[in-house]
């Protein structure tokens, strides 16, 4: 018998529906391949999200079938959306029905934004047949760690040490909202969303490299490894899943203030930071970047990285 898909919502989510939403997420990941939320998303499911955003709970019964996210804190992007159906419920049109009650929530003066994560992903059907269009991409890259890596050629006067947990934080948070002043995901970041990356198991100061210029902060490696201790692939947007597969390292973000743009120091620490990655053994780094940076990606290209996949984010006609 096939029962009616009902739809709950929650501004918050309790411990037990927290823990059914991941299990979800982690069904699907495993059947695609591609971890279909965002970091930002799964690590407020954990830690208790942002206050305005709302969950859409999917049920088939008694199953959770499907979950979506919607968040409304980004005044600049407006209301973006991430949504998973279980697969063995998918062919029902559960995705369309998640989508139609978040745009009944968001109401008729919003256009929805609808993140796909992989170029494959059932999303990217989903947006286009119900009239969303292509409206933003981010590349990841990826290097294999066996070829060599360059020694880093750094700009006159420069230190580099690695991270300090609870003395480093704030001066971070200066360079990196300024190097990312205008990027709509990493420019406006908070103490809070430095400390819970540092609750993650993830998280290793060793891997975090600060430069200095006359003992001031002005840039940074922040390098990630996924598949140790159970870690997944989760970049800044984008959430490639890495089941099955050898630990992979990532450049999870490298900033550079602006004062010190274009003097070779972000290619010198994105080095800094392979050195480390290789040194622990293991075979592929990854990164995101936005398709329009063009300037980024041939950098990326010059050191050795190549297109693997896409997000793409679609948005509401």
């Amino acid at each position: 018998m096939v029962t009616e898909p009902r739809i709950e919502r929650r501004s918050r989510l309790s411990d037990d529906e927290v823990r059914a939403v991941i299990a979800l997420v982690d069904d699907v990941t495993a059947h695609d391949g591609v971890r279909p939320l965002s970091e930002h998303v799964v690590l407020h499911l954990r830690y208790g999200g942002d206050a305005p955003a709302r969950n859409f709970l999917l049920y088939d019964g008694d199953v959770l079938a499907g979950y979506a996210h919607l968040d409304t804190t980004d005044a600049v992007e407006g209301a973006s959306a991430e949504l998973a159906v279980r697969p063995v419920h998918r062919g029902r049109a559960l995705g369309r029905v998640l989508v139609d009650a978040i745009l009944a929530d968001t109401g008729a003066g919003t256009r929805l934004r609808l993140w796909a994560h992989g170029q494959s992903s059932a999303a990217v059907e989903l947006a286009r047949s119900m009239g969303f269009k292509r409206e933003r991409v981010l590349w990841q890259m990826r290097r294999s760690l066996f070829a060599p890596v360059p020694e880093p050629q750094w700009p006159d006067g420069i230190t580099v040490r690695t991270f300090v947990v609870g003395q480093d934080e704030q001066a971070w948070l200066v360079v990196n909202n300024r190097a990312f002043a205008n990027h709509p995901d990493q420019g406006t970041w908070t103490i809070a969303d430095v400390k819970m990356r540092e609750r993650e198991p993830w998280f290793d100061p060793a891997g975090f490299f600060l430069a200095e210029q006359d003992g001031r902060l002005v840039g940074f490696h922040w390098t990630k490894v996924h598949g140790v201790h159970g870690t997944t692939v989760h970049g800044v947007h984008g959430t490639h899943d890495n089941h099955g597969h050898e630990p992979i390292g990532e450049v999870y973000v490298v900033g550079v203030d602006p004062s010190l743009q274009g003097k070779g120091l972000g290619p010198a620490l994105t080095l800094r930071g392979l050195q480390h990655l290789r040194s622990r053994g293991l075979a592929q780094v990854m990164l995101y970047v936005d398709e329009t940076n063009t300037n980024a990606i041939r950098t990326y290209e010059r050191l050795g990285f190549a297109k693997w996949d896409v997000d793409v984010c679609f948005l509401q006609q």
